[in-house]
């Protein structure tokens, strides 16, 4: 899918929210290990990342050429700062109508309206594709993107208390949250 739009952060700076292209493969790379190694919230270790930079190119391509999928990228100046996408949960009909959103941000980034605007603009292209709903788990301690998500409309559906095995911290909790796309 594509998408692009300009905003202005809460400090004043430019970004721009866009759809990633193959040059971006690198850039993108770099931010997925940095904001993986940044917070325990997310689901992997930088060194679990089995993408190299070619490939990160090819997945954005396919993102980008697809009818029901997009990664968006958020650039401060022409830096890469943070990523949001949405995936099909699956290609059979009883989950068609279902999409999964997942997003990082730099550390630095965070607080200036950045992740509240890679998720609206997720939200969107669900929108825009025909989803009924778009689906997410979070970490239970990650109080300010609970929030956020709620702010947005999502509604917790489940917990899975031992969702998570963090290597700092042992077993975190998820959870899981839906917002409805067609009420």
């Amino acid at each position: 899918m594509q998408y692009r739009k300009n905003l202005i952060m809460k400090n004043g700076q430019a970004a721009i929210l866009r759809s990633g292209v193959a040059s971006d493969g690198q850039a993108a790379l770099e931010v997925f290990n940095l904001t993986h190694e940044e917070t325990d919230f997310l689901l992997s270790y930088p060194d679990e990342s089995s993408m190299d930079a070619e490939q990160e190119s090819e997945f954005l391509e396919r993102k980008t050429a697809s009818a029901n999928e997009v990664e968006i990228l958020a650039l401060v100046g022409n830096q890469v700062v943070g990523m949001a996408g949405i995936d099909a949960v699956g290609a059979c009909h009883k989950v068609s109508h279902r999409a999964e959103f997942g997003i990082c941000l730099v550390k630095e980034y965070w607080g200036l309206g950045l992740g509240t605007a890679l998720t609206k603009a997720c939200v969107q292209c669900a929108k825009d594709a025909g989803y009924a709903q778009v689906e997410l788990d979070v970490v239970a301690d990650n109080v300010s993107a609970i929030h956020l998500y709620q702010k947005l409309g999502f509604v917790e559906y489940g917990r899975n208390p031992k969702g998570f095995c963090s290597r700092m911290s042992g077993y975190q909790e998820l959870i899981y949250m839906r917002l409805d796309l067609e009420g």
